[in-house]
């Protein structure tokens, strides 16, 4: 296994979670679409689809999501999808969101990497991103 330079990007994000209607009228699982912008080192909008399940445990959830970014990264532009698994198990969150391999266009060709998404208390969001780019073989 190479080593490659590990970068990382920081900033703020807004978000819109838009609930659809589902065919069974149960609150759960959920879907709801996501619709984003990101500031900072990442700049661009993102849009994608989210799964919920709630439990009757207070505290306790999960979700999925796919989101697909496009804009610049550290002044490099292209694309990317981002893969969200996320947990809450009485109240203690465990989440990975990892930018989906070979995923990535244009100047972003190559991306890999992990994000992390903190939540301030008054509902600001941020976001950190933890990447290096793959060598491409033809």
């Amino acid at each position: 296994m190479s080593e490659h330079t590990k970068l990382h990007a920081a900033g703020p994000f807004d978000v819109k979670i838009i609930p659809t209607v589902a065919d069974d009228p149960s609150p759960t699982p959920g879907r709801m679409m996501l619709d984003k912008t990101y500031h900072g080192d990442m700049d661009g909008p993102s849009t994608g689809q989210m799964l919920t399940a709630m439990t009757e445990v207070r505290g306790s959830a999960g979700y999925v999501a796919i989101e697909r970014f496009e804009g610049t990264l550290a002044g490099k532009r292209g694309s990317f999808l981002l893969q969200h698994f996320a947990i809450m198990a009485r109240g203690e969150p465990s989440q990975r969101i990892s930018v989906v391999p070979d995923s990535a266009t244009g100047e972003l060709v190559g991306l890999r990497g992990e994000m992390g998404i903190d939540i301030k208390e008054g509902g600001a969001h941020f976001y950190t991103l933890d990447y290096w780019f793959e060598p491409q073989s033809d």
